[in-house]
């Protein structure tokens, strides 16, 4: 289905929905929570506990503020707290000058730690050393260090006797000791501690629990992971196992672009960019695979982890940990190593409402910019503003949109939105552009150029050099409809507010390493002339997220059908008294036998009654073949939580056996609860479409 054919659908229910304005939680309200977390980006999380507080820390490259800090009281609604720094202060590739770039090449993979009374922050920055962070409260100021050497990836241990570990490094994990006054490292210290060819990978994390001394570290390398190791000192031996492996929660790799990545040039229009489609059932770094754990003040076990996420970038993830002999696995007993993607929350004092970690829209009123925004490396002071209640950017020159200073960005948000601002062009100068760009590579923006004294808007394309133009005013609005679990994205343009307008084709929003982002969404003015010109001013920035609602993705007190998205066929009550299948054409299919009531028992939990009078859905025995029964009586057999995959898809989680419910495609047999997940096309027999149904 062609994207504005998806948008209309879901714009018409945006109208009719009092909480169209709702952003995207993980909280469902009930009890659960459904993965991802946040549905923007938020890479290399690593988080930790304070009392009855975690604050969780992740990546942010080259845009600035940087390193950011959430807040949270239950690990399912965050909040901003901080950033830790404001400026690189390093040079030109910061700052965009001079020819000079740092795509991708910021500060990256934090390691958030609390020890005698302060927070800190350890990290690297390419080609510049360790960089640590430090403040009496999560809030802030972080005082900075710069302690350089060749650490990365690192995480950091205070031991209990007083000394400071960092582990780091890829493959062989190296330990170096930090010296308390962070001045340094101390000197010959650096050792291997695990050798290479024990399977572990990068973006480690260290700690020392009951004793022992474990790191978590991630590997994309056959494909992504999340691998453990223990010992009983920090020098080792260690033995090493997996803790998670191959939970994509049904998302698929997404596009790709093959030829720009880390150390490639920023790419100029008529570049042949090489995309590669994403899907089928190759995983790549689609799973969830780096990240750290964290116990709650009860003593439960969580694991947040990031998700190669399409066009958004990469996204967090919770998941519960059961520990089993001695290892903290990712999932929950009987499933071990893969994660439900909807759950129970975890069991905390503090009674929290949903709300998500920004607000995302601004009319530009305030004193200061919210925390959302970010810029595209360092600002230029004096050169923006926030002005009568608008956002005045000055035309820098620039040869092209993503060599622009002073761009202002936000991550963006799926599985879809729609971003709206208001643009006054009336002080642009000739040769300037302004307008509303997606900071990706291939980059794109609709925007208005000055062509002497005449005003024209334009989208332009780097992926195939597509330029569109019609006729512009002074004041104008700009959209850009993105959907994120597609990667595609329109703009079109208003010129009075109401009636907008498609301009271009739709376009690719693909991931790349060159960035290493997720694909922003920016607002910018430069002059193509090379000389300082006019300026923009912006109001009304509005981000809608019509399928952030998701209180009727459980259909409780429905009848629904289920459809098999492996082979289409309906799940039905079989003569035997169990769950099997029937194809299309079939004379059960549209009849009593394939529908199903679904009752709502609390905390995200449902049971499935059959409409035939053949009664409630029930896993018996181990839940193997034909052990989904009906059975006149539910128990807590009965007993699914109902997995939201969204689009009108789920699947069933027995939480008897901890596993799916399912059938094989192409056996013939009837549905089991022993299945281990989805894989990335959905099509491997546990996932369903539902869909509302009369009740005969």
């Amino acid at each position: 289905m062609k994207l504005k054919v998806i948008i209309s659908v879901i714009m018409c229910c945006v109208l009719v929905n009092a909480v169209s304005a709702q952003s995207w939680t993980a909280d469902n309200g009930n009890g659960t929570f459904t993965n991802p977390l946040f549905y923007d980006e938020f890479s290399d999380p690593d988080i930790i506990r304070v009392g009855d507080d975690f604050y969780l820390a992740g990546t942010t490259m080259h845009s600035i503020p940087g390193v950011v800090v959430l807040h949270s009281k239950d690990l399912v609604n965050w909040r901003f707290c901080s950033y830790a720094m404001d400026r690189f202060n390093m040079g030109d590739e910061f700052k965009l000058e001079n020819g000079k770039e740092a795509y991708g090449q910021g500060i990256w993979a934090p390691c958030i730690r609390y020890h005698d009374g302060k927070f800190y922050i350890f990290s690297n920055i390419n080609g510049h050393g360790m960089q640590v962070f430090i403040a009496d409260k999560a809030e802030g100021p972080w005082k900075h260090i710069n302690m350089g050497g060749n650490i990365y990836d690192l995480s950091v241990l205070f031991d209990d006797d007083g000394k400071i570990y960092a582990i780091h490094k890829y493959g062989a994990v190296r330990m170096t000791e930090i010296k308390p006054d962070f001045s340094g490292f101390v000197d010959d210290s650096e050792r291997v501690i695990i050798p290479a060819g024990n399977a572990m990978g990068e973006g480690h994390h260290v700690y020392k629990i009951k004793g022992k001394y474990y790191i978590l570290s991630a590997d994309y390398s056959p494909m992504g992971r999340m691998q453990c190791a223990r010992a009983d000192r920090i020098e080792g031996p260690y033995e090493t196992c997996t803790v998670s492996m191959m939970e994509t929660y049904g998302v698929p790799t997404g596009h790709h672009v093959r030829n720009v990545g880390l150390g490639s040039k920023v790419p100029e229009s008529g570049f042949d960019f090489r995309i590669s489609d994403g899907g089928g059932n190759y995983m790549g770094c689609a799973t969830i695979h780096q990240g750290g754990i964290v116990d709650t003040p009860d003593g439960e076990w969580w694991g947040l982890s990031m998700q190669d996420f399409r066009s958004v970038g990469r996204t967090t993830c919770l998941s519960p940990i059961t520990w089993k002999d001695g290892w903290p696995y990712f999932g929950i007993s009987g499933n071990l190593g893969r994660s439900p993607k909807t759950w129970f929350k975890p069991a905390v004092s503090a009674t929290v409402e949903p709300h998500a970690p920004y607000d995302r829209s601004d009319n530009f009123n305030g004193k200061t910019l919210k925390p959302v925004w970010q810029w595209n490396h360092e600002p230029v002071d004096g050169k923006w503003k926030l002005a009568g209640g608008r956002l005045r950017i000055t035309a820098l020159p620039a040869k092209d949109f993503l060599w622009a200073r002073n761009t202002l960005t936000q991550r963006g948000i799926g599985p879809v939105s729609v971003t709206t601002v208001t643009l006054d062009a009336s002080r642009l100068k000739d040769g300037d552009i302004a307008g509303l760009g997606l900071v990706n590579m291939p980059a794109a923006w609709l925007g208005v150029v000055k062509d002497g004294k005449r005003l024209v808007l334009r989208r332009h394309s780097q992926a195939g050099n597509k330029t569109d133009e019609a006729p512009a005013a002074a004041m104008i609005w700009l959209r850009m409809t993105g959907d994120f679990d597609r990667d595609i994205a329109r703009f079109s343009y208003s010129l009075d507010g109401r009636q907008f307008v498609d301009i271009g084709d739709e376009m690719l929003m693909p991931y790349q390493l060159k960035t290493f982002q997720g694909t922003r969404l920016g607002l910018f003015a430069y002059n193509m002339k090379g000389h300082e010109g006019g300026y923009a001013e912006f109001d009304d920035y509005t981000v809608q997220e019509p399928m952030a609602d998701r209180r009727g993705n459980l259909p409780a007190g429905k009848v629904i059908t289920l459809t098999n998205l492996a082979d289409g066929s309906r799940a039905l009550v079989h003569k035997q008294g169990m769950l099997h299948f029937c194809g299309k054409g079939a004379r059960e299919y549209e009849g009593s036998e394939c529908k199903f009531r679904v009752h709502d028992r609390g905390r995200g939990r449902i049971v499935l009654e059959a409409v035939d009078g053949r009664g409630f859905l029930t896993v018996v025995g181990e839940g193997l073949s034909a052990d989904v029964r009906f059975l006149k009586r539910e128990s807590e057999a009965s007993l699914l939580m109902w997995q939201d995959m969204l689009y009108h898809q789920c699947m069933l989680l027995s939480l008897k056996t901890g596993r799916y419910i399912g059938i094989t495609p192409e056996t013939g047999a009837p549905y089991s609860a022993d299945h281990a997940g989805a894989l990335p096309n959905r099509r491997n027999g546990v996932v369903f479409e539902w869909a509302e149904t009369d009740g005969e």
